[in-house]
């Protein structure tokens, strides 16, 4: 095991002091709530039953993030040849699940807001590399036959909600969020200046806006792929986890620029100590094909398409 790993845990909430805990959650507390409608879309009953229609008629009860989900699905990234005109029409061409991730990163993005222009570009990588992770585990997902592939979506995007929260905590001179730099790096900096990671600080704030716990629990296990052996683990859950965990590390490198493209990912020889837990995961059944579909032309291709908008919007 890699040093920076062995001497490496996660704080939790129990090892602060009360005060100290109050403190942070009063914090938290300032951060304005997401939209009612961001309950809905992440509630099991929604996720597993939601109709076109009903996720259309949700998202139109929100006027700012339905202009937003039409000017995102009538991007050059989707290359449509007519223009989409209805939320309806954009759930046929994309799918209930895509359309569901873009209103979740802009009712996420829309609770952060920068108050200087560094703040403004870390926040963006980070709402970069959640929307490549996004599109990681929306196909990969599918490719690889996962059930429950609309909660695995959601749980990914909701694992940056932590990341946007510290960095808006944090003073700007220990945001790691810079190429060489990982989840390690990044949580053994926010314990330091907050007393917690990202990874628990997202969980606290999740409970203030009273999302289901049930959720909680799983998008706080993501991260946690870091420090778990694959035996610690039921099987069918360590590939769901390990799919979200490999998605967010590989979107915040290539956020980042230490990772330049999918083509150059090499998991059988990638030795980084945040990937030293996940190779076990890798070798799962489950998983078998996942390299292979890793490197597809279409999955390549839509994640270049993310890294040019993304650098055009700097």
């Amino acid at each position: 095991m890699p040093a920076k790993l062995a001497e490496f845990s996660f704080l939790g909430r129990d090892s602060l002091t009360i005060e100290h805990r109050q403190a942070l959650v009063a914090q938290l507390r300032t951060v304005p709530r997401p939209p009612l409608s961001l309950y809905k879309l992440v509630s099991a009953e929604f996720l597993d039953s939601a109709t076109s229609s009903e996720i259309s008629d949700l998202i139109m009860g929100e006027a700012l993030i339905a202009a937003q989900v039409l000017a995102r699905v009538n991007s050059p990234f989707y290359g449509l040849r007519t223009p989409v005109l209805s939320i309806g029409q954009a759930v046929t061409f994309i799918g209930l699940n895509a359309v569901r991730s873009i209103c979740l990163r802009y009712m996420l993005a829309e609770s952060f807001k920068a108050t200087s222009v560094e703040h403004r570009l870390v926040f963006d990588r980070v709402l970069a590399a959640s929307a490549m992770a996004n599109e990681m585990c929306f196909t990969l997902s599918h490719q690889l036959n996962m059930p429950e592939q609309g909660s695995l979506v959601t749980q990914v995007v909701l694992s940056f909600l932590g990341h946007l929260a510290a960095v808006s905590l944090m003073p700007i001179d220990s945001l790691l969020w810079t190429d060489g730099n990982g989840l390690i790096e990044r949580a053994n900096a926010e314990q330091s200046q907050l007393g917690l990671s990202a990874t628990e600080i997202g969980s606290l704030l999740m409970e203030e806006w009273g999302l289901p716990i049930s959720l909680i629990q799983e998008v706080s296990e993501i991260d946690r792929i870091l420090l778990l052996p694959v035996a610690a683990i039921e099987p069918s859950r360590g590939a769901r986890l390990a799919l979200c965990y490999l998605c967010a590390r590989l979107g915040e490198r290539l956020a980042l620029g230490s990772l330049s493209n999918l083509a150059e990912v090499d998991l059988a020889s990638d030795s980084s100590a945040e990937f030293f837990h996940l190779r076990a995961y890798l070798e799962l059944p489950r998983l078998a094909r996942l390299n292979e579909f890793l490197h597809s032309a279409e999955l390549v291709k839509s994640i270049e398409h993310m890294q040019l908008a993304a650098r055009l919007h700097r």
